[in-house]
């Protein structure tokens, strides 16, 4: 009997020992991330985003991003590398499959849908539906992970790597593992020539110009703040703070090119990982675990309107994430903002 206590008990230790050793897929740094803010005054909880219309609800899976084209034709990009569209009458269609994961979507001036491919790079795809790849490494650095863009005045368009590590199905490694791996580039039409403007930066995200195309905000979505990178002026080729320590993960942002910037936060902030920031050794074992027991985002709705003094202005919520959740991009078209999302299965429409 004892002989099989024994070996009952190396037959458990021996793989618990095997998993606390072996190597993790990451090499974790510490960072002390601030305290929250407090979800009230300017965050306070509040349910306007239940007033908003539901689209193509169970038809569509995570459109990360929404594009709306001059005859109100709605454009996402899905999950399993699809670009759909919903008609104004309410007719759904899988317009093309890319075979990626498209993210940021944003028309220029000649109709084109421009499309940031996670795996792909930076695509454009004209009306009649045939893909070009514009542009796909810089600086002799492949993308890894081509997230979000948008288009200046001039033609040029403003994008981001998010991870030139990690992949779209391992943005949680990037996020625990705390390493500035994304770069903020400039894609120039007429050169066809592809500008790193920033570095080493954390998971920069969402892409907007102001109004005036003075200068441009970045968000860094594990580092729960915005960047302002300024295109004209005294300061033209530089960056400082836009705005820090949000409530919660910043994603997507867009202007409306009249003052306003709309952000996405698809899950407000998670005190078990604010509390493993600091901590290398225990995001390096996290990891290790099974997907189903790591931190997960909390299914929650929320959007800020910022005006280009990084104030608050609108605060939409939907803390039971009931009717939207994780939404990670917002656009305003014609009086309505628009909302995409990483894994849910509806766009939703908010008359403003």
């Amino acid at each position: 009997m004892k002989k099989v206590l024994i070996g009952l008990v190396v037959l458990i230790c021996l793989p618990l020992l095997w998993f606390i050793l072996s190597p993790s897929p990451i090499d974790s740094v510490a960072w002390q991330p601030p305290e929250p803010p407090l979800m009230e005054g300017n965050f306070a909880p509040n349910e306007k985003l239940k007033a908003s219309e539901l689209i193509a609800q169970g038809l569509v899976y995570g459109p990360e991003d929404v594009a709306v084209d001059d005859n109100g034709v709605i454009y996402g990009g899905t999950q399993d590398g699809k670009i759909v569209r919903v008609f104004p009458d309410g007719r759904y269609q899988e317009w093309i499959d890319l075979g990626g994961r498209p993210l940021g979507l944003h028309f220029d001036q000649d109709g084109n849908l421009i499309v940031c491919d996670a795996y792909k790079g930076l695509l454009s795809i004209n009306p009649e539906g045939s893909v070009t790849v514009l542009t796909n490494s810089a600086e002799g650095g492949a993308f890894a992970f081509t997230d979000d863009l948008d288009i200046a005045s001039d033609g040029k368009i403003y994008f981001t790597d998010a991870s030139s590590k990690w992949n779209q199905p391992d943005y949680m490694l990037d996020l625990l593992e705390g390493k500035p791996y994304g770069r903020f580039l400039v894609y120039d039409p007429a050169t066809e020539q592809t500008t790193v403007l920033l570095k080493d930066m954390y998971f920069p995200n969402g892409v907007a110009l102001s109004q005036n195309e003075d200068f441009v905000l970045i968000n860094e979505t594990w580092r729960y703040r915005i960047v302002r990178y300024w295109l004209k002026g005294d300061k033209k080729g530089t960056s400082d703070m836009f705005i820090e320590n949000l409530p919660g993960f910043p994603d997507g942002v867009s202007s409306n090119r009249n003052g306003t910037f709309w952000l996405a936060l698809p899950t407000p902030r998670n005190p078990k990982v604010d509390n493993m920031y600091p901590k290398p050794w225990l995001k390096n074992f996290v990891v290790k675990l099974p997907k189903s027991i790591q931190p997960k985002p909390v299914e929650y709705g929320f959007v800020l309107g910022l005006n280009e003094q990084g104030e608050v202005t609108h605060n939409l919520q939907d803390p039971s994430g009931i009717h939207v959740k994780e939404i990670t991009s917002v656009e305003e078209h014609k009086g309505y903002i628009y909302l995409g999302s990483l894994h849910n299965d509806r766009f939703a429409r908010l008359k403003l």
